[in-house]
């Protein structure tokens, strides 16, 4: 496979600000063992509310606008770099397809650091456990289909996701705070107005969510929207969604969520945001792919076995829209 002439690769940090700690007791620290004792003032500024980015920019790129990449709830940007049993992600996909990527880990996740609670984050953090994610949120398999032991679990029929990478792709998962969605899509938001003027937005999840309203705020910035199965959408009787009808919006979902609990109550939002979307005459896509033969894709779709297959069908419909090359 040829390689990816690589002309530079970067990081910051975008959003947030300074904001100040008061009322912090004192706490005394050891910075390496067996080291001195240090006598620390937790008061004063910190800066919260920042998200971080990674770029990769092309020697010779060939798409018309940059690719930003956005994960979803309690993961980071790590679930575009590699899958979780070793193929190369969607990162490396759409670089070698001529597209400079912007991949986020957003406020409160992975290098975008977080803040102390109650001080400024006003609720503690929740994880989410294995069974959750094998039964409800990524779809491995249905309720009571989760087991400690790995020859105890059960998957649904024809599962796509590489379940013997199951405890690897955990191993990716972040704490999170239920309380930090304005201050989330406000780092987004900036990360928009930051690059020039012309972005793709691909999102998964809790990002598609926060990638449909990030549109919305910004529609003169933003070529295109491509989300997978987003958690979330903008409520057509309070937002606009003729804003949008120069940014087509690509919705792609898997497989297997119609018995599940928090899937079908979950996708009606964004299913309402798509018909406000066509009503207003933007052009949208909708693919379910078990309505095209494509059967077994878990939540993860950037991570199961035929996750190329899928990035081809996105860039395919970004070609469509002179988007690449």
């Amino acid at each position: 496979m040829a390689g990816i002439e690589i002309a530079e690769i970067g990081s910051f940090h975008v959003g947030g600000g300074l904001t100040k700690l008061e009322g912090m007791p004192p706490r005394d620290r050891v910075s390496t063992p067996g080291g001195p004792v240090y006598h620390v003032d937790q008061n004063g500024e910190i800066v919260a509310g920042q998200m971080y980015v990674q770029f990769h920019k092309l020697a010779s790129p060939r798409a018309r606008a940059p690719l930003l990449l956005w994960h979803g709830g309690g993961m980071t940007g790590a679930c575009w770099e590699s899958t979780p049993d070793g193929r190369p992600g969607w990162q490396t996909f759409f670089l070698r397809a001529g597209f400079n990527t912007y991949v986020c880990d957003a406020v409160e996740r992975g290098r975008a650091s977080w803040a102390p609670y109650p001080q400024i984050y006003p609720e503690a953090p929740y994880f989410r456990t294995a069974k959750d994610a094998w039964e409800d949120t990524f779809r491995f398999g249905p309720r009571g289909s989760w087991h400690p032991d790995p020859t105890q679990r059960r998957t649904y029929p024809g599962l796509r996701f590489p379940v013997d990478a199951f405890e690897a792709f955990l191993a990716q998962g972040v704490p999170r705070w239920a309380c930090n969605d304005a201050r989330t899509l406000a780092a987004y938001d900036a990360l928009i107005r930051r690059l020039d003027p012309g972005v793709i937005v691909l999102a998964h999840s809790q990002g598609g969510a926060f990638a449909l309203a990030a549109a919305l705020n910004a529609p003169e910035r933003v070529r295109a929207v491509v989300v997978l199965d987003p958690s979330g959408a903008p409520d057509p009787a309070t937002s606009d969604a003729a804003r949008l009808c120069g940014v087509p919006h690509l919705f792609i979902w898997g497989d297997n969520w119609q018995d599940n609990d928090f899937w079908r109550r979950s996708r009606p939002a964004s299913e309402h945001w798509r018909d406000a979307l066509l009503a207003a005459g933007c052009d949208v896509t909708h693919i379910d792919l078990p309505q095209r033969g494509i059967t077994g894709n878990s939540h993860a779709l950037m991570a199961d076995d035929n996750s190329n297959d899928i990035a081809r069908i996105v860039l395919d419909w970004l070609t469509a829209r002179g988007l690449e090359g």
